[in-house]
């Protein structure tokens, strides 16, 4: 994966979001179920996970819970969120046509916004925006944006966006 350091500080739950999106990607490229690496994150990774963004300073700290959250239940739940994705993608485009990077991060963010009710669609939307930027170089920022913009309308019509 192509990573680059963020522009904004790196919040215990921004962490938890990163190592996730990690953990998403390692899931589906291994086959490996969700606890064990869950359990290989929490046990040796999340420590050393921003080493390569941040060499000289300490790592900063995880929301390790917010991490098992987002993990499993985008795991579980991945034929649900695929297929509220899938539609608001380009015509000719499928999920399996994008990188597993992307569909780590797009899972995990429509996790949030379709299950975690507590946080406002507004900041799901800001903050996987934001690690975008971390995992892409190019126009993909962009088109996170415009995908989870759609589905946090269409999850959270409830909501108003601003």
């Amino acid at each position: 994966m192509t990573r680059k350091k963020t522009s904004k500080p790196i919040t215990k739950r921004r962490a938890a979001r990163f190592a996730a999106i990690q953990a998403l990607y390692q899931i589906e490229l291994m086959g490996a179920r969700p606890s064990m690496v869950v359990h290989e994150f929490d046990d040796h990774r999340l420590s050393e996970l921003f080493e390569p963004f941040l060499p000289d300073e300490p790592a900063p700290d995880v929301d390790r819970e917010w991490f098992r959250l987002v993990v499993t239940g985008a795991a579980e739940e991945t034929a649900r969120l695929d297929g509220d994705i899938a539609p608001l993608l380009a015509t000719g485009w499928t999920m399996e046509r994008l990188s597993a990077p992307m569909r780590a991060l797009l899972r995990c963010a429509a996790y949030e916004l379709a299950y975690r009710h507590d946080v406002p669609p507004n900041v799901v939307v800001d903050e996987y925006v934001e690690l975008a930027y971390a995992f892409f170089e190019g126009g993909e920022p962009g088109f996170v944006n415009a995908i989870l913009d759609r589905l946090s309308r269409d999850m959270r019509r409830d909501v108003p966006t601003v």
